[in-house]
């Protein structure tokens, strides 16, 4: 099982911010990063990332990868949010596997934040092989996470979107997200 995990909306001090906990689940990792290769081919674009997109493909983009096969878990958090609390939350609650093979976050951290990260899972009794921060443009399953993050995000956002909300349900439909949920960063909690 490889887990990629991308964020929402962090820099706002508005709204809602979300992690996305993208579970990639394939037999052959190779040929899955392939096929989400592909579809940027086929729509070319040199990558996917939800900010920089016009909404016409952000459409295509969704449209394609619910064809794939993973599943998304999704932590939404109100605005102003800590991230590293932030990511601490989803490990500590999204996370349930005994067993991950990989995590990849987006957006390169130091090699210390990484090995707090796979402590708060070790502590929890969850082996993880590798954990690594990434910048997106370089890993497709970061664009996917990304993609799915900013959907979500828009969607608690503007509720009366329909385009947007359409995109959520057919994701929901064919079975590529398996829970939203609403959580708070222990930061958020403890300043209450």
């Amino acid at each position: 099982m490889v887990v990629f995990i991308d964020e929402s909306g962090t820099h706002k001090q508005e709204g809602h911010t979300t992690t996305a906990v993208v579970y990639v689940q394939v037999i052959n990792k190779e040929k899955f990063e392939a096929d989400l290769t592909q579809i940027e081919r086929d729509l070319r674009i040199a990558y996917f990332h939800w900010a920089e997109e016009r909404w016409f493909m952000r459409e295509k983009f969704l449209n394609k990868i619910s064809g794939l096969d993973f599943v998304v878990k999704v932590a939404v958090f109100k605005n102003p949010a800590h991230p590293q609390a932030m990511i601490e939350a989803v490990f500590k609650q999204l996370i349930t596997e005994p067993i991950v093979r990989t995590i990849v976050i987006d957006g390169k951290k130091p090699r210390w934040y990484e090995q707090k990260l796979k402590k708060v899972l070790r502590d929890r009794g969850i082996e993880v092989w590798r954990l690594k921060t990434v910048r997106s443009t370089g890993n497709v399953g970061i664009q996917l996470a990304d993609s799915i993050a900013g959907l979500v995000r828009y969607c608690y956002d503007k509720p009366n979107e329909e385009l947007a909300q359409s995109l959520l349900k057919k994701l929901q439909k064919k079975q590529r997200i398996a829970g939203i949920y609403l959580l708070q960063s222990a930061l958020e909690s403890v300043s209450k």
